[in-house]
């Protein structure tokens, strides 16, 4: 088009410069002529006068149309000029725009197989009202108006509980708390929450003591209270269908019937989808393991709605990477558990439970050590030390008076032969560590009431606050069995320095302890410096930061010292994988971005 432009304009200017040429032409012959007539004689020269003027007349007429002729010109070649530069700057300017446009590229994925803090993007979520209000029709429309709160106490009671160790601050509450009843249920909410880029947290028993399920970016608390169904029993199998809501305690009463049960038992009011978060275990752990070990297949939905389901039912498979051990543990970051397959096992014929106290921690310690070392097949071994026996007595949980001592609760289970013979090899090792009196049940309703002690030692606690402004404090660490008499002393003589109300318990046969402590605002910066000595005594001793109460948000500054920088980067490489846009409990197990001045407790 431009080619055209100028080639026309190149015409008009040819045409232009012939006809001023003519008009010059016959302006020379007029003048010529004007001349020669002005020079006549006489008579004649009147009427060569006239024709003299009219010479003239068509000389200043042929004058002036060349005036207008040249103006005309010059006005043209300007114009053509003009266009010509502006056809021109377009097509430069164009070809700028289309050759930045071709450097466009997507963003290249990056080459690294982990992903360092520091690289990380700060999560965008849109939790501006218009867009939650949005979101609350969609929902409503899947599960029904009834299934959806807003309501202030619902949403406090989802943000925390008064056991956790972390204290959930004012804004870290969700909008609203939804319940869903099937897993195509919460994959459709799950979309909604994707589009809108709405951050959700999942919730089951609540049970959770590392601030697992605080809203710490607030958004949509998905609560799977309505999904509460064991789903199939494969009685020949051993195994168990069942929703994340289903309580271990029931379950177990459930299987009790068939003359089963299911092994990992945390503490009272856990449910199997905040077992599997946590890769939880319980007092059952040294002899049946934790959590990791009983469960086969997992029903998850992802992030952006995606429902996948790990694997089928036999007890063992070399099929591909094993997706169902990596959602155990991961704490709702990863994807939304809404049916789980469990290994079930036949349940104990013969059942019994002793009782030893010691004079010191260590020494009960020491007892353990060597129960383990001996290969003893006992069921169960749990520690708690004087503090916590007094608390038990103080609080009148239990039927009876204990001493306040440490004190070691052994559960044996088996064949009445195995279950006698295993009592008496028990006995004498713990008087060899120093054990000052050994109680074992003599049937199964003192054995229930030996155990009762180990369930209420949290609960006791608890019911020592001095008022509504204290809180507890529970953790847990876990060390190699033969550095257990080490850390367990150390920590109980650290506690006993701080003034704190502090106490010991825990699943002492595979190296698992735990720490109840109760303290007030004044008193917190204490508690602190208690747990993060103990903490890092475990580390130090090539244990573990947590044994089973998981990671939240209290330990995840911790992981890089118990395995490496690069270990850790590698779990927010995952996190990206399955949640780009970090819309699933965000903040969890690993940062998602970098922690303000003084978050992180020097090391």
């Amino acid at each position: 088009m431009a080619v055209v432009s100028i080639s026309s304009s190149k015409a008009v200017l040819r045409n232009l410069r012939q006809s001023i040429s003519m008009l010059r032409h016959a302006q020379e012959t007029s003048t010529g002529v004007a001349r020669a007539l002005h020079t006549s004689k006489s008579g004649a020269e009147q009427k060569l006068s006239f024709r003299g003027q009219l010479y003239e007349s068509t000389q200043r007429r042929l004058e002036k149309e060349r005036q207008e002729q040249d103006r005309f010109a010059k006005e043209r070649g300007d114009a053509g000029a003009g266009r010509a530069a502006a056809t021109l700057f377009a097509i430069f300017g164009s070809s700028i725009l289309f050759y930045w446009i071709g450097t466009w590229k997507p963003a290249e994925v990056s080459p690294l197989s982990t992903l360092p803090l520091a690289s990380a993007k700060p999560p965008r979520h849109d939790t501006s009202q218009t867009n939650l209000q949005a979101a609350w029709v969609d929902i409503v429309e899947i599960v029904g108006e009834e299934h959806v709160s807003t309501e202030e106490p619902d949403l406090q009671y989802h943000s925390g509980s008064d056991w956790s160790s972390y204290t959930t601050k004012e804004h870290e509450k969700p909008f609203l708390i939804v319940s869903p009843s099937t897993t195509e249920e919460v994959s459709k909410i799950v979309k909604i929450c994707h589009e809108r880029l709405i951050p959700v947290t999942g919730y089951s028993g609540g049970t959770s003591l590392e601030g697992h399920f605080s809203a710490t970016r607030g958004g949509i608390c998905m609560e799977f209270s309505r999904m509460d169904q064991i789903l199939k029993l494969h009685k020949e199998d051993l195994d168990v269908i069942v929703q994340p809501a289903v309580g271990w305690e029931l379950l177990n009463e459930e299987l009790g019937k068939e003359g089963l049960f299911f092994p990992p038992d945390p503490g009272p009011g856990a449910e199997i989808g905040g077992m599997v978060g946590t890769g939880c275990s319980g007092t059952n752990a040294y002899r049946y393991g934790t959590m990791r070990d009983w469960v086969l297949s997992l029903t998850v939905v992802l992030a952006d709605g995606t429902i996948v389901k790990t694997r089928q039912r036999p007890r063992k498979s070399s099929a591909g990477y094993d997706l169902t051990r990596m959602f155990i543990g991961s704490e709702g970051t990863l994807g939304l558990v809404t049916e789980a397959t469990l290994k079930i096992t036949v349940k104990p014929k013969n059942e019994s439970v002793a009782v030893a106290s010691f004079n010191t921690v260590r020494e009960a310690a020491l007892c353990v050590a060597k129960v383990v070392e001996e290969g003893i097949p006992i069921a169960a071994v749990e520690i708690l030390d004087d503090v916590s026996m007094r608390c038990i007595n103080e609080s009148g949980s239990t039927s009876r008076t204990w001493k306040e001592v440490p004190t070691l609760f052994f559960k044996f289970s088996g064949t009445a032969s195995a279950v006698k013979e295993q009592i008496g090899l028990v006995e004498k090792l713990a008087k060899t560590k120093g054990s000052n009196s050994f109680d074992f049940a003599e049937n199964v309703d003192e054995a229930s009431e030996l155990w009762s002690a180990r369930k209420e030692a949290l609960w006791s606690v608890l019911a020592k606050r001095r008022d509504e402004n204290d809180h507890v404090w529970t953790t847990d660490v876990a060390v190699p069995i033969s550095r257990l008499p080490d850390i367990i002393e150390e920590t109980k003589e650290d506690m006993s320095s701080s003034g704190l109300l502090a106490g010991i318990v825990g699943h002492v046969g595979d190296g698992n302890f735990h720490a109840i402590l109760l303290f007030n605002e004044k008193e917190r910066k204490t508690a602190e410096d208690v747990v993060h000595r103990m903490v890092k005594r475990a580390v130090e001793m090539e244990g573990t930061v947590t044994g089973e109460h998981g990671v939240g948000l209290i330990k995840r500054d911790y992981l890089a010292h118990e395995t490496s920088e690069s270990t850790v980067d590698a779990m927010r490489k995952l996190k990206q994988a399955f949640d780009p846009l970090c819309i699933l409990n965000c903040d969890k197990i690993v940062r998602v971005q970098e922690p303000k001045a003084g978050e992180v407790q020097p090391w």
